[in-house]
């Protein structure tokens, strides 16, 4: 039998899901695996992230993740840098992979590089990084001596990837371990324990799937390929990754949509209370990125470019209830809540706890909040 379920439910259980309510006494690695990775193009943003989620916030324990390798560094979902966890960092990367979204007209008219000069600049870097840790600047300087890539150093030292997203998707690049405030990459056969290459995307595609469900379900195939490739896969590959699931998933109806969630969740769901809980996220926060920004129950359409900026900026967030009702900066050493019109700001009260816990992530003393 189909349950139907509110809006109110799912964020609800979400929150529950991602170890917002309750907090958690998890480790990073533990954290980052539930949230299907953590986004870190600015690395105090996966940092606050996993730190918002423990009941006693420990920073020196994500250094340690990536100082023991159990936490790597990579381009993974929509190409932007993640911290990943690294036992199952391949099966997401295999998926990458395999839509080859590189090979598309629109990539090489942007990125300036056809397919094969892709796959001859894999192959080069797959050989320079064999073993060896080197920074950006070493790696392209190597990489230009070759009259191939000659063309393309200014895009190889962009900091924003570009060309070696590829590479990092097909599990030739990952970072290393930072020279001071420097980055370096490195290749993750030779640094990762364990790492056995990328598994075939139909073996892969299951076990990414059901992680996704567990922590942003319930979910459409489109929602999970707008999270992992901004859509870049094709709806007969999708179509055949959820089937290959078969009761392990059950749909669920959300108002008017029919939505797929994890058969051992269906009865928490149906279970599961609406939520009163206010919560101030940080930016890039997975709670936002999961679902993605074009999830109305979450985000209203006529608010949604208070909170996705220019350049792929998400901004720090408000929530009541799961729902996304304001944003949030610091100014000055102050903390500025704007809830957005039509929406009531928080209590006095509450609005000062969830500033201390703000506080209390960023080791500061106190935090004064006020209402823009």
């Amino acid at each position: 039998m189909l349950i139907e379920v509110s809006a109110e439910q799912v964020l609800a259980w979400r929150l529950h899901r991602q170890y917002l309510e309750p907090l958690t006494d998890a480790g990073p690695v533990e954290i980052v695996g539930r949230l299907c990775g953590t986004q870190a193009q600015v690395a105090s943003a996966a940092e606050t992230a996993i730190a918002l989620r423990q009941r006693s916030p420990r920073p020196e324990g994500v250094k340690r993740a990536y100082s023991d390798r159990s936490l790597v560094k990579t381009w993974a979902m929509r190409g932007t840098l993640h911290a990943m966890r690294s036992a199952d960092v391949a099966e997401y990367l295999s998926l990458l992979a395999g839509a080859r979204t590189w090979t598309k007209p629109a990539w090489s008219r942007h990125f300036g590089a056809t397919p094969e000069d892709v796959e001859q600049l894999t192959e080069s870097v797959a050989d320079l990084l064999d073993g060896q840790v080197l920074s950006r600047d070493e790696l392209v300087s190597e990489l230009v001596q070759d009259k191939r890539f000659k063309g393309m150093e200014e895009q190889l030292r962009s900091g924003w990837g570009a060309l070696l997203k590829p590479l990092a998707w097909q599990g030739v690049l990952c970072y290393g371990p930072s020279r001071s405030s420097k980055v370096t990459f490195t290749n993750p056969a030779s640094f990762l324990k364990n790492w056995n290459g990328l598994p075939d995307p139909v073996e892969a595609a299951p076990a990414v799937i059901k992680r996704y469900l567990s922590a942003y379900g319930p979910a459409t195939p489109e929602t999970f390929d707008a999270w992992l490739s901004r859509n870049s896969n094709k709806k007969s590959t999708l179509k055949g990754w959820f089937a290959s699931l078969g009761e392990q998933i059950v749909e669920v109806r959300v108002k008017d949509e029919t939505r797929y969630l994890l058969a051992e969740h269906e009865d928490e769901l149906a279970a599961t209370r609406p939520s009163r809980a206010t919560h101030l996220l940080g930016a890039f926060d997975q709670f936002v990125l999961g679902p993605g920004t074009k999830d109305t129950h979450m985000l209203a359409n006529k608010h949604r470019s208070r909170v996705s900026k220019a350049a792929g900026w998400i901004a720090p967030v408000l929530t009541q209830g799961g729902r996304i009702t304001g944003v949030w900066e610091m100014d000055d050493g102050n903390l500025v809540v704007t809830p957005f019109p039509g929406e009531q700001a928080p209590p006095s009260k509450v609005l000062e706890d969830a500033a201390a816990r703000l506080a209390a992530v960023h080791g500061l003393v106190r935090v004064t909040p006020r209402v823009g």
